[in-house]
């Protein structure tokens, strides 16, 4: 009831990791509170009780305008609520993930509305999360219309890479010997791939940004519907190979020999993690980038400025004077005078 001051007042109580409800019943917050604990065991000293909605604290006088049977949350010491935060943390533990997995499939089978649809059927998805099964045996589902000859995740994610970046063979001639599978293989260390060791990706954000502003993240390895809306995401050039890369190379080929080309610098340009990044598709920009190669790394051996005048002093102290400075001296006559007759 909500009548006047020190008429008994029913409430809901529950606890922080407890969804469990009791009803009790007190004139005063202090009256209330000692139920509270006793029902929940949860010690009294430190103890608070908050608003479930969003965790504002119950105070002697907010406690008077408490509607009837509202929902009140025991805090502990040291614990906090954050209303329905709170609960969606606590549903998305690992104890809690069967139940919620059980609630959105029976909400899937009442619900007409598309747009709850699809919101459920995302959740769905993640919370079926197949990720750390790795061989064909553990998740036959995932790999679905893929060759046999891929036996686990990491293989045919290895490949994925390796045919994208292949790709760029076409239109440039460069190394044939490697085409950086690693970024997508979650068994690899982890300087060489771009995943967690779990499989998660997350937007690079577009070339002109450090991060992604939505925060899009996947994890193909979960399941096949994820494995398949990772191919929508792009290996994307910063400094682009149509338009910038391919371009360079053949004027650097036309002016000098492919001898003095810096093959080092195209190849990690259009084939490394050096100016590739791992978009999602709507971050993904098509518009020109504007970004150029470095015109100090197109060639091999540029020497640096100065590099002659350095060397040189050292090389005269090595060999000392050169000989055409040198002037020898004049050579004396050795040959004795002839010998003159004696006259009688």
């Amino acid at each position: 009831m909500s009548g006047p001051l020190g008429q008994t007042k029913a409430v809901k109580v529950r606890g922080v990791t407890d969804s469990r409800r009791y009803g009790v019943a007190a004139r005063s917050l202090t009256e209330l509170l000692p139920k509270a604990c006793h029902y929940l065991k949860v010690p009294v000293s430190g103890a608070q009780l908050c608003l479930s909605s969003d965790g504002t604290l119950v105070t002697q006088e907010l406690f008077g305008s408490l509607p009837e049977h509202c929902e009140l949350v025991l805090l502990a010491r040291d614990q906090s609520w954050k209303g329905a935060v709170s609960d969606l943390e606590r549903l998305l533990t690992s104890e809690h993930r069967q139940q919620l997995l059980e609630a959105v499939k029976t909400l899937l089978s009442d619900s007409n509305s598309p747009q709850t649809h699809k919101l459920l059927r995302d959740m769905l998805r993640n919370l079926e999360d197949m990720s750390e099964k790795e061989s064909r045996e553990q998740d036959h589902d995932w790999f679905t219309g893929l060759d046999a000859r891929f036996k686990t995740k990491s293989s045919y994610m290895r490949f994925n890479c390796e045919s994208r970046i292949r790709s760029y063979m076409k239109e440039v001639s460069g190394p044939k010997d490697k085409y950086n599978g690693a970024y997508f293989d979650r068994s690899e260390e982890e300087k060489s791939r771009l995943c967690t060791e779990q499989g998660w990706f997350t937007c690079q954000g577009s070339f002109d940004e450090s991060l992604c502003a939505s925060l899009h993240s996947i994890n193909p390895y979960s399941s096949r519907e994820s494995r398949v809306l990772f191919s929508t995401w792009n290996l994307d050039h910063r400094i682009e190979k149509k338009r910038s890369i391919i371009p360079t190379l053949l004027q650097c080929h036309e002016k000098r020999p492919s001898s003095g080309i810096s093959l080092d610098y195209f190849y990690r340009l259009l084939f490394t993690r050096h100016n590739l990044k791992l978009v999602h598709i709507t971050c993904h920009k098509k518009g020109a980038h504007n970004l150029q190669c470095d015109p100090k790394m197109i060639y091999r051996g540029t020497k640096k400025p100065n590099a002659k005048n350095t060397k040189e002093p050292a090389e005269k102290n090595r060999k000392g004077p050169a000989k055409k400075n040198v002037k020898e001296p004049a050579k004396k006559n050795t040959k004795e005078p002839a010998r003159r007759t004696p006259r009688n």
